[in-house]
């Protein structure tokens, strides 16, 4: 079985004693998103010196996660990468290298590059996830939330987090799940829909991992989550599993993969 991920933590910058009894944080005057820069919360100003000082300290902890796990690099997992505009280039958190940084699903990433996603991320300027299989994984969630999980107990980690601001608390990733918890998807939509409606869906059964893998190009330990388009050179491996007969000249196909 090789290592497994024993350990799991809730990295934040929220303060557990201000939660109530079904784990909700009840402190509503409390920035969640970069986006509220220049607002005035709880009588001041949400500052960029603020927001940079707190965000050093979530790029910093995933770093030393990472160095107290033993490893150099992570993988890149469910990427979504989105277009920076014109104005997103006008705003005080953007940076040149985020356009330079060349990504792709399954990539080995250093630390150098980590750095640079987790701030992408953290900025909203990119979605993704950073893993190791069955050693290592950062998961970022909405609201600033991230959790991070290793097969080591990185407790010197958890201290320098501590003492940076944040609070790290043992908590079981929302993102986190099992190969036998996974569903797989073939989805459609019709042809034209912007809005990309899904009109069907089918799940799929009785293909390996390895099938996979090939039929999307991933290396031999992606986990086989998340999405992806099916071209039409696809389709006869994908038909064989489906009742739907699949129109190319009618819909658009995707793959999902996740709980």
């Amino acid at each position: 079985m090789g290592n497994q991920i024993k350990y799991q933590w809730r990295v934040t910058k929220y303060n557990p004693d201000f939660r109530d009894e079904n784990g909700a944080y009840t402190l509503t005057e409390e920035w969640t998103c970069p986006s509220e820069l220049g607002k005035i919360l709880n009588g001041r100003e949400f500052t960029l010196d603020e927001y940079l000082q707190v965000e050093a300290a979530y790029v910093n902890a995933v770093i030393n996660f990472i160095e107290e796990s033993g490893f150099d690099s992570l993988r890149v997992l469910m990427l979504s990468q989105w277009n920076i505009s014109e104005e997103d280039k006008t705003s005080p958190l953007y940076e040149v290298e985020f356009e330079q940084l060349v990504l792709q699903e399954d990539k080995l990433v250093n630390k150098s590059e980590i750095r640079l996603i987790c701030k992408m991320v953290l900025r909203n300027f990119l979605g993704c996830q950073l893993y190791l299989k069955d050693k290592f994984f950062v998961h970022f969630g909405w609201d600033y939330y991230m959790f991070i999980g290793s097969y080591v107990n990185c407790s010197s980690a958890i201290e320098i987090a501590k003492k940076n601001g944040l609070f790290v608390e043992q908590c079981m990733s929302p993102y986190f799940f099992t190969e036998e918890e996974t569903t797989r998807l073939v989805q459609w939509n019709e042809i034209g829909d912007e809005t990309k409606v899904v009109v069907g869906e089918e799940e799929l059964t009785g293909i390996s991992l390895d099938d996979y893998r090939r039929i999307f190009n991933l290396f031999a330990e992606h986990p086989v989550t998340g999405s992806y388009d099916i071209k039409q050179e696809q389709m006869d491996f994908f038909q064989k599993y489906l009742k739907h007969k699949m129109d190319f000249n009618k819909y658009e196909y995707g793959f999902w993969a996740g709980y």
